[in-house]
């Protein structure tokens, strides 16, 4: 993929604060929280009265981008405690930081460059609920659940079928929360709306859902889907999606690796344009079989420069886990041969080339990737830094 060369959406130093809206929606366990808006203008929102689509609705549609999420951690630094924003100083720092990463961005040679932020935002966390913005604990259920397979190929194996893998390896989706987590590159997402329906379309392994707006009730609950079953309606701007009849197959880190989630997870989405270049974008998962309390996120999305989804080429040409599958029989027949002839080794974990999978390019066989800022969180996990 190549990286895109995007130019500054106006000035960096920008401002923020909470606004809730009315907006609450029931879940397995309570109530999903209020939608959390991060505006601009010396800490106030901006008044905003989003357009209309020709039959009435609140307009999102555009290509929207996660891009502008850099910097934000996942779970907030435990120092911080249940402090949303940044002070003054500290977004001072995080605003130089992305005009780095604009210039290590446009000044990048090579055939592989990654996308970049061009604004900043004062969020301490994208977990915005728990109050202290940290991941909850997972339960007893689900820690005995917790296997290799959910890294794939951002892990250290053993790989001995194609269920080793996760659907990220296999080019079949990343999941609802993965596709929209930033990443290193292909964090596009389009919006397209028509009347009862809207169209949301992801850019890395190009899935699209469709959204039913038009009161139509979930399918039957014997049928999983990887992107389960959406049905969605307006409380007034923000549209309130919620989604059942999902597969135990995903996760809700980033690229959808890490501890898969169980068949029982609901997650309530809610979009927001509160501005002409933002859409607020805010989930809730609540999946009482492996978290012990629901949690949700809350990001900008912001306009996708260039503003075009490139293609992503994934089944072409996939060689990943073929070459996985065959590098560890390989192993298997290596580690035969040396013990044949006297010697007895340690097998070599998939990560001793150097090379790894997804920014684990160097470390060795079972060294984990390094912790998002302010560490680990009690549920996190730690690939979660890094896809």
């Amino acid at each position: 993929m190549t990286g895109r060369v995007g130019s500054l959406f106006g000035a960096l130093a920008v401002a923020a604060a909470i606004v809730w809206s009315s907006v609450a929606v029931s879940t397995q366990h309570g109530h999903v929280p209020a939608l959390v808006i991060t505006a601009y203008n010396g800490g106030a929102p901006i008044p905003y009265t989003p357009a209309r689509t020709p039959w009435g609705e609140p307009d999102l549609q555009g290509v929207w981008s996660s891009d502008d999420t850099a910097g934000i951690p996942r779970e907030r630094p435990a120092e911080l405690g249940t402090r949303l924003y940044q002070t003054d100083q500290e977004f001072a720092a995080r605003v130089k930081q992305v005009k780095q990463g604009v210039e290590r961005g446009q000044n990048a040679v090579g055939s592989f460059r990654n996308d970049y932020a061009t604004r900043a935002f004062r969020q301490t966390s994208i977990i915005v609920d728990p109050p202290d913005g940290r991941m909850p604990a997972t339960t007893p259920a689900a820690e005995k659940r917790r296997a290799s397979r959910d890294r794939g190929t951002f892990g250290d194996g053993p790989f001995n079928t194609f269920a080793d893998f996760t659907l990220y390896d296999r080019c079949i989706t990343r999941g609802i929360v993965g596709s929209v987590l930033r990443v290193i590159y292909g964090n596009g997402n389009r919006i397209v709306q028509s009347p009862g329906v809207v169209a949301f379309s992801y850019e890395m392994i190009h899935d699209t859902r469709i959204i039913y707006t038009d009161g139509r009730p979930h399918i039957n609950q014997a049928i999983r889907q990887y992107l389960g079953d959406s049905r969605a309606h307006w409380d007034g701007d923000v549209l309130v999606v919620e989604t059942t009849n999902l597969t135990d197959k995903t996760s809700i880190g980033g690229n959808g690796n890490g501890l898969r989630h169980s068949d029982k997870m609901k997650i309530t989405e809610m979009f927001k344009r509160v501005a002409p270049d933002i859409v607020q974008y805010q989930f809730t998962i609540d999946d009482p079989i492996t978290y012990e309390r629901p949690f949700t996120m809350s990001m900008p999305l912001t306009p996708l420069s260039g503003g075009v989804l490139l293609p992503y080429d994934c089944h072409e040409g996939n060689q990943a886990v073929h070459n996985a599958l065959s590098a560890e029989r390989a192993e298997d027949k290596a580690l035969a041969d040396d013990l044949a002839k006297g010697i007895k080794r340690t097998r070599r974990g998939v990560q001793e080339s150097g090379v790894g999978g997804g920014g684990n390019r160097g470390r060795g066989a079972g060294t984990a990737p390094a912790a998002p800022a302010g560490g680990r969180g009690r549920g996190a996990d730690p690939e979660d830094a890094n896809q």
